[in-house]
């Protein structure tokens, strides 16, 4: 361990100890008083670039440096929009900042804000590391919100930010839900004592939890049985040291041609990050269709194009360990194109990211631990780009992870009543 690594590390241990005698006290006011304590931060000079362990990323915030949507000067927010180029549509994005989700314009204006306080969201729960933001959140017609707190479960709101329900579960990295929003997905987590694949300890057993609109649970499906009973078993073998043995991430039902096979419409696609793979699931997710190991590492986000290829975030499988975006032939897993960043910039996202499809055949790619965003041409010139405001530390020297960007490209009766951006 180098002398910077061991100075971060007692400075996160310090900072850890005085924040716990803060909750037990007095806390000083902030720009954002309800928020919690703990957010998700990285650092956003040079050394961000090294490879770092996944709870360097997790920097426990004092009130005194908690983030703020204020940018300065031309460094933060919206740095470039070709307005010819670009996607029409609204930005919708959560990042390790705040329980919030923001809507945002094109030109970087802030046009709405859905809020909720972990307190408010779960009373008599007691916060943890991953209870100061928003993991996900999708939208609803009429501004409605669902929203994910990590390993605890998921909330609606109403468009004003009202609670509308909570479900309390142990829900992990993503969130699908239908448009209607009268059908949820995302993915649970629980231990599992299976000595035969983990003669250590238990292991964490993913699962697939379908809620409905109410969120109540209709049912959930192990991912692991599901995996051990198709034919693509091998692909999890050997697992890694880790109790977390496959981190899904990803969880997406597909829309593409009706009809049979791996990649039907209804059929599920999921990803497991720590066995870098990508599979698909039939409906109710009892066995794998189709499963794909490589040439990605640690990737988030697979989605399937109209053409039958493959888009990915692929975290650390490109030159050095740095991501890239690729798209990918499912069948024979042949790159057919990829990204690996802005000129003389590798794309750096070692525990999170995501890339998608718009509607005018554009590419958003986020780049979740450097909080940027870039929406790419058909031949790759960046046509919009976003740089989160996000930021703490006494120099800034802190970046909030932006989880996601979704580009709202369709308008609802909620959009059409937003009249003026809110001040940041």
């Amino acid at each position: 361990m180098n002398r910077r690594l061991a100075l971060l590390l007692v400075a996160l241990v310090a900072v850890t100890l005085a924040a716990s005698l803060a909750l037990r006290g007095r806390a000083r006011r902030t720009e954002a008083p309800d928020a919690a304590t703990w957010g998700w931060w990285n650092l956003a000079v040079a050394d961000a670039d090294r490879p770092r362990d996944e709870e360097l990323a997790r920097v426990l915030s004092l009130p005194y440096t908690a983030g703020t949507a204020r940018a300065t000067g031309d460094r933060f927010g919206v740095r470039v929009w070709d307005r010819a180029r670009a996607q029409p549509g609204r930005n919708l994005y959560v990042s390790g900042h705040a329980p919030e989700a923001v809507l945002l314009g094109l030109d970087g204006r802030v046009l709405h804000r859905w809020r909720i306080p972990f307190a408010a969201a779960f009373p008599g729960r007691a916060p943890g590391p991953d209870s100061g933001f928003f993991r996900r959140a999708s939208l609803l017609a009429d501004g409605s919100l669902i929203a994910l707190f990590q390993g605890t479960g998921l909330v609606k709101l109403d468009r004003d930010s009202r609670l509308l329900w909570r479900h309390e579960a142990a829900l992990f990295n993503d969130l699908w839900v239908a448009p209607s929003g009268e059908r949820i997905l995302a993915l649970a987590k629980s231990p599992r004592a299976r000595p035969d694949l983990r003669p250590g300890g238990p292991l964490l057993e993913d699962a697939l939890v379908e809620l409905d609109g109410d969120g109540r649970e209709r049912w959930r499906a192990s991912l692991l049985d599901a995996l051990e009973r198709s034919s693509r078993r091998a692909l999890m073998l050997p697992l890694g040291a880790t109790a977390d043995v496959f981190h899904s991430n990803t969880v997406e039902v597909l829309d593409g041609p009706a009809g049979s096979g791996p990649f039907a419409r209804g059929n599920l696609l999921v990803s497991w990050r720590e066995i870098d793979t990508v599979a698909t699931l039939d409906p109710r997710a009892t066995t794998v269709l189709w499963a794909q190991r490589g040439p990605f590492r640690a990737q988030h986000e697979p989605s399937l194009e109209p053409d039958g290829a493959l888009l990915v975030f692929d975290n650390r499988g490109g030159q050095d360990g740095a991501a890239r975006v690729l798209r990918l032939d499912p069948a024979s897993g042949a790159v057919l194109w990829q990204w690996p960043g802005p000129p003389g910039r590798p794309l750096r996202s070692r525990q999170a990211g995501a890339v998608h499809r718009l509607g005018n055949g554009n590419l958003l790619v986020v780049e979740s631990e450097r909080g940027a965003a870039f929406e790419l041409d058909a031949q790759g010139g960046v046509v919009w780009e976003f740089a989160s405001p996000h930021r703490a530390g006494a120099r800034r020297e802190l970046v909030a992870t932006l989880f996601d960007i979704e580009r709202l490209e369709t308008e609802t009766p909620f959009l059409a009543s937003l009249e003026r951006p809110q001040a940041p």
